[in-house]
C-alpha cells in the first residue's frame, strides 16, 4: 500500500529541518539501506542478510560509489540464488516487494537516483509492515516502521556517526518483523 500525504510530507519536512548536515545522497543510501536490511530477512535468514549487506554497509560508511556497485551486485547474485532455491516465495508475498526493493537499487552514486530509490524503499517498508498489522490502516507495525525511518533519517543527519545508529535501528525493525512473521507461521 502506498504511504499517505501525511507520511510523505513529514518525511520531507523531517529532512528539510535535520538533514542538512549531509548530502542528499548519503541520506538516501543510509534510508533506503536500513529499510533494505529491515525487510531483507523476509527472503533470506537474518545471518545470511546481515553478512550479505555488510560490505553495502561499509560502502555507504566510507562513501565508496565504486564499492556501492561492486558489494550491490554481490548481493544480488547471493540472493538471486536464495531466490531460485525458495521459488521465490517470501513470506505472503512480501518477499516479492523485498526482492523489488533490492533490484531497484541504482548501481550509480548519484543523488536524484539514489533519493527515488530511498522513496520507493520507504513506501514498500511501510507496505511490508501494513501487510502484516493485524490492525487495519495505520497499526502498530506500520506505525513503528515510520518511526524507525525518521529516526534513521535523524541518524544520517550526523553523518558517519549516525551509522551505527541506523544499523542498530534496522537490527531492531528486522528482529521485530521475524517475530511476527514466525508468530504468524505458528498460528497458520
Amino acid at each position: 500500500m502506498a504511504r499517505s500525504r501525511h507520511d510523505v510530507r513529514d518525511e520531507h519536512d523531517h529532512e528539510r529541518k535535520h538533514g542538512r548536515r549531509t548530502g542528499g545522497a548519503d541520506r538516501g543510501r543510509r534510508r533506503a539501506r536500513a529499510c533494505l536490511d529491515r525487510c531483507l530477512p523476509l527472503i533470506a535468514s537474518a545471518e545470511r542478510a546481515t553478512e550479505a549487506l555488510r560490505p553495502v554497509w561499509a560502502a555507504v560508511a566510507r562513501g565508496d560509489g565504486g564499492a556501492w556497485g561492486t558489494a550491490l551486485a554481490k548481493v544480488r547474485a547471493e540472493l538471486d540464488g536464495d531466490a531460485a532455491a525458495d521459488g521465490g516465495a517470501g513470506a505472503d508475498g512480501a518477499g516479492a516487494l523485498v526482492r523489488a526493493m533490492l533490484a531497484g537499487a541504482p548501481a550509480d552514486w548519484a543523488e536524484g537516483p539514489l533519493r527515488a530509490w530511498a522513496g520507493e524503499c520507504s513506501g514498500a517498508a511501510l507496505a511490508v509492515h501494513e501487510g502484516f498489522d493485524a490492525a487495519a490502516g495505520v497499526g502498530p507495525l506500520r506505525a513503528g516502521e515510520l518511526r524507525r525511518q525518521q529516526a534513521v533519517l535523524e541518524s544520517a543527519a550526523h553523518g558517519p556517526t549516525g551509522l551505527r545508529r541506523a544499523r542498530e535501528l534496522s537490527a531492531e525493525g528486522g528482529r521485530v518483523l521475524r517475530a511476527v512473521v514466525a508468530r504468524r507461521a505458528r498460528t497458520a
